[in-house]
């Protein structure tokens, strides 16, 4: 069966990007941290996500997260225009509200950055949002989602499956479960999906990205391939993008007891 020219435009892009990131190390010249997530917003996301949300960089936080604390610095924030963002000195920061999905661009994944992606995703997933939904169209995921993109990595997915294995033994994650019935309303404790262009991709079964089909003891999808990890992340991540709501945020919760003042009523004549 040929591919549908949606399909087909999203392997083209997926080699447009990773024939992009080979330009600096083609001149000689080392890939810095920045270039692959550069990259990746200039040549993908600006022009692929919907107008509902913007892209930032910075940290999280929810109502219990208090001054100095240290916070993860995500790469890439995905985040609702409807909430305030924050101005920390020059660094952003995003209410838990707000984050559709952070996104964490490596060159190059190994174990040592997925150590840091999961470690990160898991700070993320015990943050506690924190407001009223009215109304809502859509899927909206209980806690932000967490994704790793890559543009190289090993050769077999199966390594990368055995990284996040000892990793979450490391931190002492528990596994990932859920009720079949209730899988869209449970969040995983760190990562959702890992895509390594022109390799493969996994991710966890609790998302849109995967029908009622799924087979009902599924916790996680691996995939291997040239072309298609791309896809499989535009997928998951548009699912969560494309939702809409009429929600109102507790602020009650963000204050603290700042104000101990008290009310005044009118004087009414009898």
């Amino acid at each position: 069966m040929s591919e549908s020219l949606f399909q087909t435009h999203m392997s083209l892009t997926e080699t447009a990007l990773l024939h992009t990131a080979q330009i600096p190390s083609t001149a000689g010249h080392t890939l810095h941290r920045g270039t692959p997530r550069e990259n990746f917003i200039a040549n993908f996301l600006k022009s692929h996500l919907s107008d509902n949300v913007a892209i930032g960089t910075g940290e999280i936080i929810d109502s219990n997260s208090m001054p100095r604390e240290p916070r993860n610095q995500f790469d890439i924030v995905v985040y609702r225009r409807n909430y305030p963002k924050l101005d920390f000195g020059g660094v952003s920061g995003f209410l838990v509200e707000s984050v559709v999905a952070t996104i964490e661009v490596k060159s190059v994944l190994d174990v040592a950055a997925v150590r840091q992606a999961v470690s990160a995703a898991s700070n993320l997933k015990k943050l506690e949002p924190n407001y009223t939904r009215h109304v809502s169209f859509g899927w909206f995921p209980p806690k932000p989602l967490s994704y790793v993109v890559a543009y190289d990595g090993p050769a077999n997915m199966s390594t990368i499956t055995g990284w996040l294995d000892t990793v979450r033994a490391e931190l002492n994650l528990p596994e990932d479960d859920w009720a079949h019935q209730d899988r869209l309303k449970v969040s995983g404790h760190a990562l959702d999906g890992i895509s390594v262009l022109g390799r493969g991709a996994h991710y966890l079964c609790n998302t849109t990205l995967f029908g009622d089909q799924i087979d009902p003891r599924a916790r996680s999808f691996v995939w291997e391939g040239e072309r298609g990890s791309l896809l499989l992340f535009f997928i998951a991540l548009q699912g969560a993008c494309v939702s809409m709501e009429s929600a109102s945020l507790n602020t009650k919760s963000y204050l603290k007891g700042a104000f101990s003042g008290r009310f005044i009523g009118t004087t009414q004549n009898s």
